[in-house]
């Protein structure tokens, strides 16, 4: 019963009427870092690289409203492989770095890619002592693409998506390529079987032991 107001002592009982009722509540308090959140598939955690599908087109720097996006490239030039055919340049990543401590998490990024590089992880704990160290390189960023939720499963009737086709693609094509660099072995030369010695013979026939 809630006593009338201006009842002395009326806020006290108000206050053990709310203890009370906490009191035979379950207690919802995470036990973190013993216990790990459940958190949300869509959690802007960090941002993973996935580098194979990266082809350098700076648009996600460009994009950026914080300017928060390293990128480095070279070019290198691709033979031919058709006899008659042209050559071609390709851009080659070199530095892939986001420095977390301008990024305002707004997701621009990963929206603008055309290939599909940058995604969403849910991987919240890189907190660092120093605001310097908050920058982190590509070889982070990919180490951080491995904890990217997978995503919902499509009709079984719809096609595989691009982004599986390509990886798959691109790795088949670098097991080719270290395949085709490893030297075959070599067979091993046939070695002769020794013969065996040629009996003793006496002037009456074989020479047996203890004779």
């Amino acid at each position: 019963m809630t006593p009338p107001p201006g009842f002395p002592g009326s806020g006290l009982a108000k206050g053990l009427a709310v203890t009370l009722r906490t009191m035979t509540k379950k207690s919802v308090t995470g036990r973190y870092p013993d216990t790990q959140p459940d958190l949300a598939p869509r959690t802007r955690g960090v941002i993973g690289l996935f580098e194979e599908n990266c082809t350098v087109c700076m648009l996600c720097a460009r994009e950026c409203p914080d300017w928060c996006i390293y990128i480095d490239s070279h070019k290198e030039t691709v033979p031919a492989t058709t006899p008659g055919g042209r050559d071609r340049s390709r851009n080659v990543l070199d530095r892939f770095a986001i420095d977390f401590s301008l990024c305002m998490y707004c997701g621009i990024c990963i929206e603008v890619c055309p290939f599909d590089a940058l995604f969403w992880s849910p991987e919240f704990e890189y907190a660092e002592t120093d605001i310097r160290e908050l920058t982190h390189e590509r070889d982070k960023l990919r180490e951080w693409m491995w904890t990217v939720p997978a995503p919902p499963a499509l009709d079984p009737a719809a096609e595989e998506p691009k982004e599986l086709a390509a990886a798959r693609k691109t790795a088949d094509k670098l097991a080719a390529t270290q395949a085709a660099a490893e030297p075959e072995p070599q067979p091993e030369p046939p070695t002769a079987d020794p013969q065996p010695d040629p009996p003793t013979t006496g002037p009456t026939g074989p020479k047996r032991e203890g004779s």
